[in-house]
């Protein structure tokens, strides 16, 4: 898997949810959408997969978490970035969404939950806030951030 054609397929479903609100109705477009049965939910599971195994996804570690910002925001990416954490029944550090969150959750081991949802996506609106919570097992959660806006507070 190379990281230009995961770019491509991300870039195909930021071009679908740019201009719309980050909100639970985007929440539920997604999963109605794109959710765990959907070709794009197998795509990009098998996508990261793929990043994890041949070492360009989730290749840094701190705090027992595994992450990386593997896109910047961009034109082709309608302004999202891209990140990709790897953990396991573990919280995060706190941090605010000002522009909101949009996450795909994926469960690698157990009934994994982040931030008590199974496998598929969950939107934070924007001004939103937490400590970003894995349990009940192992699960990769790819997250778009509208112009790469997080703050990690104290």
């Amino acid at each position: 898997m190379p990281v230009a054609e995961f770019r491509q397929q991300i870039a195909r479903l930021t071009a679908e949810i740019a201009g719309r609100a980050v909100d639970a109705a985007l929440q539920d477009w997604l999963n109605a959408e794109h959710g765990v049965t959907s070709v794009t939910y197998r795509a990009l599971r098998a996508s990261c997969e793929a990043g994890v195994a041949q070492g360009w996804l989730c290749n840094r570690e701190g705090a027992g978490i595994r992450y990386g910002r593997i896109f910047k925001p961009a034109d082709d990416l309608h302004g999202f970035s891209v990140d990709v954490v790897d953990m396991k029944d573990i919280a995060g550090p706190h941090h605010a969404h000002p522009l909101g969150e949009i996450d795909l959750i994926m469960p690698v081991e157990g009934g994994a939950l982040f931030d008590g949802h199974a496998a598929g996506w969950l939107v934070c609106p924007p001004g939103s806030a937490h400590r970003p919570t894995v349990s009940q097992g192992r699960a990769w959660v790819l997250y778009l951030l509208p112009q790469g806006e997080i703050r990690f507070t104290q």
